[in-house]
């Protein structure tokens, strides 16, 4: 029993020596340390006439802080090499530790500089130093190269209104391209693109080499569409070149007001020369709240029409208030059908209701219009009286 319990113990130490190794290797990672200078495309193809950009990283791994000076050998007479940080012309860098520093190549090169490949070496000396190999290839034709730049990609506005969107279409190549215009939207939405200063919708337009031109992308949703974020992708193509843009609409709510009277009703009664009220139903069936809502009305001549409230704070969405117009008819007026109207307006939003008003002539002046009569018949019964004697 006791061999069997040794052996055991034996085996299993065993084990454990032979799998320390792996469990090592596996939580041991390399030691990188020193400077490197690094670029994404360490071999460009450009034309004559133009300005090529190199994006260059000085990364700096587990060593001391170090001002490197930067220079260019090998660049050909006529060229102009320019080493640009932060937006300005710079000389040297100073990498912190475990970190890096951006910086760009500038290249102009003349129109008559000879096709062919340029070797470059970009340097960064101090007491570590440090070279990396640049190869730059002028050829008289680069692919058709496009690019689409928005001058403001996120808009806002409701359901109603035209978003435009001016965009920046370049061409980036070497000879005369036509780019096809498209855009993609949600359904139900309207899209065209037109020019800049003008109204006249486009298809395609052409661009010479290294030619930009602006032009308007205009999208309009659906009046039904609901409150929140849409997306838009314009894009421009020419030959196998494609640009796009992503570009973002915000759509908020709009309020929109109805006027109806109470339980239906667009007719009322009234008395000549008396005050009579005509309660009527303002609802908000827009997305947004209706704010301020000032109401007002208009009657014939010699009427009195008057609001109360006269202003409404806020309708909710889906909610209304009641408004109760004081109507006085004309002291004056005939017993007869007349029409007034009612109005709501909030922020660009208006709504109109007419109503139907019996106006009745009072009692008061009826007994008068009998009096008057009255004497006019005890005036004729008189003449007639006296004359007829005669």
């Amino acid at each position: 029993m006791r061999y069997r319990l040794i052996a055991l113990i034996l085996l299993a130490f065993s084990a454990l020596t032979v799998g320390s190794p792996a469990v090592s290797q596996e939580t041991s990672k390399p030691d990188v340390k020193g400077l490197f200078l690094l670029t994404d495309y360490p071999a460009i193809s450009v034309r004559p006439g133009t300005t090529a950009t190199i994006n260059l990283r000085l990364q700096n791994y587990a060593m001391p802080p170090e001002r490197l000076q930067i220079s260019v050998d090998g660049v050909p007479k006529g060229w102009t090499s320019t080493v640009v940080g932060g937006g300005q012309p710079i000389e040297a860098v100073l990498p912190a530790t475990n970190s890096s520093v951006s910086f760009d190549l500038r290249l102009d090169v003349p129109k008559d500089a000879t096709l062919g490949t340029t070797n470059l070496t970009v340097n960064a000396k101090g007491a570590n130093s440090i070279s990396l190999p640049v190869a730059v290839t002028l050829v008289k034709d680069l692919p058709a190269k496009l690019t689409l730049t928005p001058a403001l990609p996120e808009l806002r506005g409701n359901s109603r209104s035209t978003f435009e969107y001016q965009l920046a279409i370049k061409n980036e190549s070497g000879k005369r391209i036509v780019a096809s215009l498209a855009a993609t939207a949600p359904p139900n939405f309207e899209v065209s693109f037109t020019e800049q200063y003008g109204s006249q919708e486009l298809n395609a337009v052409p661009l010479d080499a290294g030619q930009s031109k602006d032009v308007k992308l205009k999208v309009r949703p659906p009046n039904t569409i609901g409150v929140g974020p849409q997306k838009v992708t314009a894009r421009a193509t020419a030959e196998d070149a494609t640009a796009t843009a992503e570009l973002g609409l915000e759509i908020t709510g709009t309020p929109k007001i109805e006027i109806s009277g109470r339980d239906g009703r667009l007719n009322a009664a009234a008395t000549a020369g008396q005050e009579t009220t005509i309660p009527v139903t303002v609802t908000n069936t827009g997305t947004s709240t209706a704010e301020a809502v000032e109401m007002s009305g208009s009657a014939p001549s010699g009427w009195k029409i008057e609001a109360d409230p006269k202003t409404v704070d806020r309708i909710p969405p889906n909610e209304n208030k009641e408004v109760v117009f004081k109507v006085t008819p004309s002291g004056k007026a005939v017993a007869g059908d007349y029409v007034l109207t009612t109005r709501a307006a909030a922020r660009g939003e208006s709504a109109s209701q007419t109503f139907r008003v019996a106006v009745a002539t009072s009692t008061q002046w009826g007994l008068v219009g009998m009096g008057i009569i009255g004497v006019a018949l005890l005036v004729l019964f008189g003449a007639v009286m006296r004359f007829g004697r005669r």
